[in-house]
Protein backbone atom coordinates (compact mmCIF):
# COMPACT_ATOMS: atom_id res chain seq x y z
CA UNK A 1 0.00 0.00 0.00
CA UNK A 2 1.14 3.53 -0.74
CA UNK A 3 0.72 4.64 2.87
CA UNK A 4 2.93 1.81 4.15
CA UNK A 5 5.57 2.70 1.55
CA UNK A 6 5.48 6.36 2.54
CA UNK A 7 5.75 5.44 6.21
CA UNK A 8 8.80 3.28 5.57
CA UNK A 9 10.44 6.01 3.50
CA UNK A 10 9.86 8.56 6.25
CA UNK A 11 11.30 6.18 8.83
CA UNK A 12 14.39 5.57 6.74
CA UNK A 13 14.95 9.30 6.50
CA UNK A 14 14.62 9.64 10.28
CA UNK A 15 17.03 6.76 10.86
CA UNK A 16 19.56 8.35 8.52
CA UNK A 17 19.61 11.75 10.21
CA UNK A 18 22.63 12.73 12.27
CA UNK A 19 21.85 11.88 15.87
CA UNK A 20 21.68 15.02 18.05
CA UNK A 21 24.86 15.33 20.10
CA UNK A 22 23.01 16.43 23.22
CA UNK A 23 20.74 13.39 23.04
CA UNK A 24 23.77 11.13 22.67
CA UNK A 25 25.38 12.69 25.75
CA UNK A 26 22.20 12.02 27.74
CA UNK A 27 22.14 8.37 26.66
CA UNK A 28 25.82 7.92 27.47
CA UNK A 29 25.26 9.50 30.88
CA UNK A 30 22.07 7.72 31.91
CA UNK A 31 21.73 4.41 30.00
CA UNK A 32 24.29 1.98 31.39
CA UNK A 33 23.94 -0.75 28.76
CA UNK A 34 24.57 1.57 25.80
CA UNK A 35 28.41 1.59 25.78
CA UNK A 36 28.45 -2.21 26.07
CA UNK A 37 26.62 -2.65 22.76
CA UNK A 38 28.61 -3.29 19.60
CA UNK A 39 29.20 -0.30 17.32
CA UNK A 40 26.64 -1.60 14.81
CA UNK A 41 24.03 -2.14 17.53
CA UNK A 42 24.61 1.35 18.92
CA UNK A 43 24.11 2.79 15.44
CA UNK A 44 20.94 0.78 14.88
CA UNK A 45 19.59 1.73 18.30
CA UNK A 46 20.13 5.44 17.67
CA UNK A 47 18.24 5.14 14.37
CA UNK A 48 15.31 3.47 16.12
CA UNK A 49 15.31 6.19 18.77
CA UNK A 50 14.96 8.86 16.09
CA UNK A 51 11.85 7.16 14.71
CA UNK A 52 10.41 6.40 18.14
CA UNK A 53 10.71 10.00 19.34
CA UNK A 54 9.21 11.33 16.11
CA UNK A 55 6.16 9.06 16.36
CA UNK A 56 5.33 8.90 20.08
CA UNK A 57 3.87 11.69 22.18
CA UNK A 58 5.02 12.26 25.76
CA UNK A 59 2.91 13.86 28.48
CA UNK A 60 3.88 14.73 32.04
CA UNK A 61 1.52 13.87 34.91
CA UNK A 62 1.19 15.30 38.42
CA UNK A 63 3.13 18.39 37.41
CA UNK A 64 6.05 16.47 35.92
CA UNK A 65 7.91 18.25 33.10
CA UNK A 66 8.93 16.25 30.04
CA UNK A 67 12.54 16.96 29.04
CA UNK A 68 14.89 15.51 26.45
CA UNK A 69 16.49 13.49 29.24
CA UNK A 70 13.14 11.84 29.97
CA UNK A 71 12.34 11.18 26.33
CA UNK A 72 15.68 9.72 25.25
CA UNK A 73 16.17 7.65 28.43
CA UNK A 74 12.81 5.98 27.90
CA UNK A 75 13.29 5.62 24.15
CA UNK A 76 16.74 4.04 24.45
CA UNK A 77 15.46 1.31 26.76
CA UNK A 78 12.30 0.67 24.75
CA UNK A 79 14.17 0.49 21.45
CA UNK A 80 16.56 -2.16 22.79
CA UNK A 81 13.62 -4.53 22.20
CA UNK A 82 13.61 -3.66 18.49
CA UNK A 83 17.20 -4.44 17.50
CA UNK A 84 17.82 -6.92 14.66
CA UNK A 85 14.12 -7.30 13.80
CA UNK A 86 11.64 -5.82 11.38
CA UNK A 87 9.50 -3.58 13.52
CA UNK A 88 6.49 -1.32 13.34
CA UNK A 89 7.57 0.62 16.45
CA UNK A 90 4.91 -0.48 18.93
CA UNK A 91 2.05 0.33 16.55
CA UNK A 92 -0.75 0.36 19.14
CA UNK A 93 1.05 2.91 21.32
CA UNK A 94 0.42 6.62 20.81
CA UNK A 95 1.20 8.34 24.10
CA UNK A 96 3.62 7.82 26.98
CA UNK A 97 2.46 9.32 30.27
CA UNK A 98 5.18 9.97 32.84
CA UNK A 99 4.76 10.54 36.58
CA UNK A 100 7.64 11.81 38.71
CA UNK A 101 7.57 8.86 41.12
CA UNK A 102 5.27 5.91 41.79
CA UNK A 103 1.58 6.68 41.47
CA UNK A 104 -1.55 5.30 43.10
CA UNK A 105 -4.42 3.52 41.35
CA UNK A 106 -7.66 2.01 42.56
CA UNK A 107 -7.68 -1.75 42.20
CA UNK A 108 -9.90 -4.69 43.19
CA UNK A 109 -8.25 -7.71 44.81
CA UNK A 110 -9.76 -11.15 45.24
CA UNK A 111 -9.39 -12.28 48.86
CA UNK A 112 -11.69 -15.31 48.73
CA UNK A 113 -13.55 -17.50 46.28
CA UNK A 114 -16.36 -14.97 45.92
CA UNK A 115 -14.94 -12.10 47.94
CA UNK A 116 -13.25 -9.01 46.53
CA UNK A 117 -11.96 -5.91 48.22
CA UNK A 118 -11.08 -2.53 46.75
CA UNK A 119 -8.04 -0.45 47.62
CA UNK A 120 -5.27 1.74 46.31
CA UNK A 121 -1.95 0.30 45.17
CA UNK A 122 1.32 1.92 44.16
CA UNK A 123 2.63 1.38 40.62
CA UNK A 124 5.69 2.19 38.54
CA UNK A 125 4.08 1.51 35.17
CA UNK A 126 1.15 0.05 33.29
CA UNK A 127 -0.33 -0.28 29.82
CA UNK A 128 -3.22 -2.04 28.16
CA UNK A 129 -4.15 -3.41 24.76
CA UNK A 130 -6.89 -0.84 24.18
CA UNK A 131 -5.35 2.08 26.07
CA UNK A 132 -3.20 3.50 23.26
CA UNK A 133 -0.97 4.76 26.04
CA UNK A 134 1.69 3.56 28.44
CA UNK A 135 2.32 4.93 31.93
CA UNK A 136 5.73 5.12 33.59
CA UNK A 137 7.18 6.53 36.80
CA UNK A 138 10.35 8.49 36.10
CA UNK A 139 11.98 7.23 39.29
CA UNK A 140 11.58 3.64 38.09
CA UNK A 141 12.77 4.55 34.59
CA UNK A 142 15.99 6.09 35.93
CA UNK A 143 16.69 3.14 38.21
CA UNK A 144 16.22 0.65 35.38
CA UNK A 145 18.53 2.60 33.08
CA UNK A 146 21.25 2.93 35.73
CA UNK A 147 21.22 -0.70 36.95
CA UNK A 148 20.93 -3.02 33.94
CA UNK A 149 21.48 -6.27 35.85
CA UNK A 150 18.98 -6.44 38.73
CA UNK A 151 16.28 -8.17 36.61
CA UNK A 152 13.93 -5.23 37.16
CA UNK A 153 13.24 -2.71 34.43
CA UNK A 154 9.85 -1.06 34.19
CA UNK A 155 10.44 0.20 30.63
CA UNK A 156 11.34 -3.26 29.31
CA UNK A 157 8.38 -4.75 31.21
CA UNK A 158 5.74 -2.37 29.90
CA UNK A 159 7.05 -2.31 26.35
CA UNK A 160 7.13 -6.11 26.37
CA UNK A 161 3.36 -5.86 26.88
CA UNK A 162 3.19 -3.69 23.78
CA UNK A 163 5.00 -6.41 21.82
CA UNK A 164 2.46 -8.90 23.17
CA UNK A 165 -0.36 -6.78 21.72
CA UNK A 166 1.06 -6.79 18.19
CA UNK A 167 -0.88 -9.95 17.32
CA UNK A 168 -4.08 -8.16 18.46
CA UNK A 169 -4.31 -10.17 21.69
CA UNK A 170 -3.05 -10.00 25.25
CA UNK A 171 -2.00 -13.60 25.74
CA UNK A 172 1.72 -13.64 26.48
CA UNK A 173 2.62 -14.45 22.87
CA UNK A 174 3.96 -11.74 20.54
CA UNK A 175 3.51 -11.88 16.78
CA UNK A 176 5.44 -14.93 15.54
CA UNK A 177 6.23 -15.81 11.94
CA UNK A 178 4.91 -19.37 11.62
CA UNK A 179 2.55 -21.84 13.26
CA UNK A 180 5.60 -23.93 14.17
CA UNK A 181 7.06 -20.94 16.02
CA UNK A 182 3.75 -20.45 17.82
CA UNK A 183 3.58 -24.11 18.85
CA UNK A 184 7.14 -24.11 20.17
CA UNK A 185 6.51 -20.87 22.04
CA UNK A 186 3.30 -22.18 23.63
CA UNK A 187 4.94 -25.41 24.76
CA UNK A 188 7.99 -23.78 26.34
CA UNK A 189 6.22 -20.79 27.84
CA UNK A 190 3.38 -22.93 29.17
CA UNK A 191 5.80 -25.27 30.90
CA UNK A 192 7.91 -22.45 32.34
CA UNK A 193 4.83 -20.56 33.52
CA UNK A 194 3.53 -23.66 35.31
CA UNK A 195 6.92 -24.11 36.99
CA UNK A 196 6.94 -20.51 38.20
CA UNK A 197 3.42 -20.86 39.59
CA UNK A 198 4.42 -24.00 41.44
CA UNK A 199 7.50 -22.29 42.86
CA UNK A 200 5.43 -19.29 43.93
CA UNK A 201 2.86 -21.46 45.67
CA UNK A 202 5.52 -23.48 47.50
CA UNK A 203 7.74 -20.54 48.38
CA UNK A 204 10.76 -21.85 46.45
CA UNK A 205 13.20 -19.03 45.49
CA UNK A 206 13.21 -18.27 41.77
CA UNK A 207 15.25 -16.25 39.32
CA UNK A 208 12.09 -14.96 37.68
CA UNK A 209 9.97 -12.43 39.57
CA UNK A 210 6.96 -14.32 40.94
CA UNK A 211 4.74 -11.51 39.66
CA UNK A 212 5.09 -13.45 36.44
CA UNK A 213 3.03 -16.24 38.03
CA UNK A 214 -0.03 -13.96 37.84
CA UNK A 215 -0.88 -14.94 34.25
CA UNK A 216 0.85 -15.64 30.91
CA UNK A 217 0.79 -11.93 30.01
CA UNK A 218 2.85 -10.96 33.06
CA UNK A 219 5.02 -14.04 32.66
CA UNK A 220 6.16 -12.84 29.25
CA UNK A 221 6.96 -9.35 30.53
CA UNK A 222 8.87 -10.67 33.55
CA UNK A 223 10.78 -13.10 31.29
CA UNK A 224 11.79 -10.22 29.02
CA UNK A 225 13.18 -8.33 32.01
CA UNK A 226 15.27 -11.34 33.02
CA UNK A 227 16.38 -12.02 29.44
CA UNK A 228 17.93 -8.58 29.07
CA UNK A 229 19.05 -8.00 32.65
CA UNK A 230 20.10 -11.46 33.90
CA UNK A 231 20.85 -13.32 30.66
CA UNK A 232 23.65 -15.52 32.01
CA UNK A 233 21.51 -16.77 34.87
CA UNK A 234 18.43 -17.21 32.68
CA UNK A 235 20.44 -19.19 30.12
CA UNK A 236 21.89 -21.39 32.88
CA UNK A 237 18.67 -22.11 34.78
CA UNK A 238 16.02 -21.77 32.06
CA UNK A 239 17.77 -22.66 28.79
CA UNK A 240 14.60 -23.42 26.83
CA UNK A 241 13.00 -20.14 27.88
CA UNK A 242 16.19 -18.30 26.99
CA UNK A 243 16.25 -20.02 23.62
CA UNK A 244 12.71 -18.94 22.73
CA UNK A 245 13.39 -15.34 23.70
CA UNK A 246 16.71 -15.35 21.85
CA UNK A 247 15.00 -16.63 18.72
CA UNK A 248 12.26 -13.99 18.93
CA UNK A 249 14.50 -11.00 19.73
CA UNK A 250 17.37 -12.24 17.52
CA UNK A 251 19.76 -11.10 20.22
CA UNK A 252 22.07 -12.68 22.77
CA UNK A 253 22.21 -10.17 25.65
CA UNK A 254 25.06 -12.12 27.25
CA UNK A 255 27.26 -10.35 24.70
CA UNK A 256 26.68 -6.94 26.29
CA UNK A 257 25.32 -7.76 29.74
CA UNK A 258 26.49 -5.99 32.88
CA UNK A 259 25.53 -9.08 34.89
CA UNK A 260 28.53 -10.37 36.86
CA UNK A 261 29.74 -13.70 35.49
CA UNK A 262 29.66 -15.26 38.96
CA UNK A 263 26.22 -13.95 39.97
CA UNK A 264 24.38 -17.27 39.58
Amino acid sequence: MIFDWLKQQRRRRLQGRPFPKEWLKLIQRHVAFFPKLSASDRSELLGHIQVFLAEKRFEGCAGFAITDEVRVTIAAQACLLLLHRETDYFPHLLTILVYPLSYMVQEDHQVGEHVWESGTVSRLGETGRRMGSLVLAWGGVKHGAADPSDAKNVVLHEFAHQLDYENHAADGMPALATSEDQSAWSEVMGSEFASLRAADESGVPTLLDTYGATDPVEFFAVSVEAFFERPRALRAYHPRLYGELQKYFQQDPVEYSAEPADSY
